[in-house]
């Protein structure tokens, strides 16, 4: 069976099938290219697969020279060669290497073994590998593999890169005679592309004279076909298993991920909540520390009122109906004192006013005269009071240096 033609839905179809499975695979078997490339990459294999239908995009290992392998994209077949008015198919192999579109592919001759490389050649090294201005001058993003492989025909219709090998065959009479066979210039007729190889090598001529005609040879197309359809058939598998796994894979993944970035919210909510706990803490033994402070000062001012009552219960009814009022309180200090005068003048300032404000009320005192007294009043006794902040503060820090003091001993 021949091959279908360039315009075959169905081929074109499978080939469109066959790079869209290979270019979106994901995990290890993903080939490596970038992902911003593989649709330019797609688009350059099919442009150039719709013009030239002997070629064919396959997958296969390449080998670096430093020894390094990958599993790249190539497209494999024929280029057409016009040559002394006659078309002739070099078999090439157009690999795209991993920084491919940005540097250009690679490229190299596949003679069969009836073909010998010429020597020496322009573009074309012993081994095969091509070199043409074009791939010297690629540029990304205009550079692309139709003109590329226009180029080659140019370049090999001007000096072509392989010739045919003279092979021997038998003869009736008992002994071989050599038959020259076709060289590029000879005008022999192309090979056919066939499916999966690219092209198809020429069939030896019937040996001469030997009274009979040799059967064609027989046509491994369609076991071959076959083999490719189970091939493809194995691989369009296997890439749809990868294709629902990697799916799984993403599901399992965002579930996973939702699942991280609630515990993570909740874990941030639970490092919110001990730190206001700490704090909460902190500031309790804050608050005990000061209220221990404040029961200590209350015990000693028990103790000394408790002693001052142990020590004057005993005295008699007739000393304390002499007592001078002004005198039963001594005090033994400078700020005590003044603390208590200040106290006294507060106390006092504050019986004139409320006095003096139901005068006024009664219609007893002239309302100017009131505002004056009222304000002058106001005058001494805020000093007094202001006198007697500042005295209760100093006192307060004796009293903690002496508490210290006692602790320490």
């Amino acid at each position: 069976m021949a091959p279908p033609p360039p315009s075959d839905p169905a081929k074109i179809q499978q080939i469109q099938q066959f790079l869209t499975s290979v270019l979106s695979q994901r995990g290890p078997s993903a080939l490596p290219y970038a992902e911003t490339t593989k649709w330019l990459i797609r688009q350059h294999l099919l442009t150039l697969i719709s013009s030239h239908s002997s070629l064919e995009p396959k997958t296969a290992t390449f080998t670096h020279n430093d020894g390094r392998s990958a599993i790249l994209l190539q497209a494999d077949g024929t280029i057409p060669m016009p040559f002394q008015g006659v078309s002739y198919n070099i078999p090439v192999v157009i690999w795209l290497l991993e920084s491919y579109p940005r540097d250009p592919p690679r490229v190299y001759v596949n003679p069969t073994r009836d073909m010998i490389i010429k020597r020496p050649h322009s573009n074309v090294s012993p081994s095969g590998l091509v070199s043409l201005p074009y791939l010297h001058a690629w540029v990304y993003p205009s550079s692309n593999l139709l003109d590329l492989a226009s180029q080659l025909s140019a370049a090999f219709s001007t000096d072509p890169p392989l010739y045919s090998q003279r092979r021997p065959q038998s003869s009736g009479s008992g002994y071989a005679r050599p038959s020259p066979s076709p060289s590029i210039g000879s005008g022999y007729s192309r090979p056919s592309p066939s499916i999966g190889s690219g092209y198809a090598r020429p069939s030896p001529s019937p040996p001469i004279g030997s009274g009979y005609a040799r059967p064609p040879p027989p046509s491994y197309q369609h076991q071959q076909r076959t083999d490719d359809a189970a091939e493809v058939y194995k691989r369009n598998a296997i890439n749809k298993l990868v294709e629902m796994i990697h799916v799984d894979l993403v599901v399992m993944r965002s579930a996973r991920e939702a699942e991280a970035e609630g515990l993570l919210s909740l874990q941030a909510n639970l490092k919110r909540r001990e730190e206001d706990l700490n704090n909460g803490l902190q500031e309790m033994a804050r608050e005990k520390e000061t209220l221990e402070q404040e029961l200590q000062v209350i015990s000693m001012n028990t103790d000394v009122l408790d002693s001052w009552v142990r020590d004057n219960q005993g005295k008699s009814n007739s000393l304390l109906a002499d007592l001078d009022v002004d005198s039963a309180f001594v005090c033994k200090e400078t700020m005590s004192k003044q603390m208590l005068e200040c106290t006294a003048s507060d106390l006092a300032i504050e019986d004139v006013v409320y006095s003096m404000d139901k005068s006024f009320r009664d219609g007893l005192l002239p309302f100017d005269q009131y505002l004056r007294s009222v304000r002058l009043l106001s005058r001494e006794q805020f000093f007094h009071r202001a006198t007697a902040e500042k005295v209760k503060g100093m006192q307060m820090e004796a009293q903690v240096a002496s508490i210290a003091a006692r602790l320490q001993l």
